[in-house]
């Protein structure tokens, strides 16, 4: 190690702060006061300074200090690196008391439109500094972006098989047939999976996360459903039966959406079957505390105990 290298190595911080003190107050006893330190203590880390630097900083003289050429010049180093120093402080205070910060949130577009801007509201009223933003995406971008690091956590839908994702329970909703009023089916009060199996349906393409609950958990019952229409966005699969364009097979949570378009919604059973909406984490990455904050309220909101062991949940016919 050379001459530099070591010096910078034994260089403290209560060191530099005891020079820059010394060299303003010009007196050893009026830097001692505002360290709130001894002047003994003082003197010490100023010698140690010099020992470490190889240069005197400072001219002892017996009514006054004079800063040496060396001292001059280290002076303005000294306080830039002491300035630096208090600003990295400042903000990582600022983090850890969520006077600012952000956080990035990928979510199925339906729980972004109906699950999130709640939470975000509660959110923002405690800790106005922190940014929110909301990546809303078709259901298999969630962890995609997830993966590549793009977001703190997701909201959707994961599958057991995915051993990188760690998923907490929100809430549970069932399938349901989604129909226009005027559908002969829509005279029944609830339909069987059997009774779907033999309709063209319309729903999600065969990636997409809630699309593999569901066709898992039919599959073990022998029954297969046929989508003649594909789309990956709830409300474009909305749309289209609100065309005319057929039956959606889809989960209770856009309810709410298709009842304002007008769309009949009949329950499916025979089994009933559930999907689980989590919040979705990578198990290798660590939350800063604003996301740590924002998982936990999030959690703090859900209206259905934690998720049951990835033994009981294959019981049920859950992908996750």
């Amino acid at each position: 190690m050379d001459a530099a290298k070591a010096a910078s190595t034994n260089v403290t911080l209560r060191q530099l702060r005891a020079f820059i003190a010394v060299a303003e107050a010009q007196h050893f006893t009026r830097a001692a006061e505002r360290l709130e330190i001894s002047q003994s203590s003082v003197s010490t880390l100023v010698r140690e300074l010099e020992a470490n630097l190889g240069l005197r900083l400072l001219d002892r003289h017996t009514r006054k200090l004079q800063l040496t050429q060396a001292g001059a010049e280290i002076l303005p180093l000294a306080r830039k690196a002491m300035a630096e120093l208090d600003k990295v402080l400042g903000s990582s205070a600022e983090l850890r008391t969520l006077g600012r910060g952000r956080v990035a949130i990928a979510s199925a577009s339906l729980q972004a439109a109906l699950l999130l801007p709640d939470a975000i509201r509660e959110f923002q009223a405690a800790y106005p500094g922190v940014k929110v933003t909301i990546d809303d995406v078709a259901e298999h971008e969630v962890i995609a972006k997830l993966r590549r690091g793009e977001v703190d956590f997701g909201v959707g839908s994961a599958r057991a098989s995915e051993q990188d994702i760690g998923a907490q329970l929100l809430l549970t909703d069932t399938f349901a047939a989604v129909m226009p009023p005027d559908h002969p089916l829509a005279r029944r009060r609830q339909l069987s999976w059997r009774e779907l199996a033999d309709v063209p349906l319309i729903g999600p393409p065969p990636d997409n996360a809630v699309r593999m609950q569901l066709d898992e958990a039919l599959a073990r019952t022998g029954i297969a459903l046929t989508r003649r229409f594909e789309a990956q966005l709830p409300l474009t699969l909305l749309g289209m039966v609100a065309s005319g364009l057929g039956i959606a097979v889809m989960t209770t949570a856009m309810n709410r959406l298709a009842l304002a378009l007008g769309l009949a919604i009949r329950p499916v059973g025979e089994p009933v079957i559930e999907r689980e909406i989590s919040l979705l984490v990578h198990v290798d990455r660590s939350l800063s505390p604003a996301a740590q904050n924002f998982r936990d309220l999030l959690l703090a909101r859900r209206r259905q105990p934690d998720a049951a062991p990835p033994a009981a949940r294959a019981r049920r016919g859950l992908g996750a």
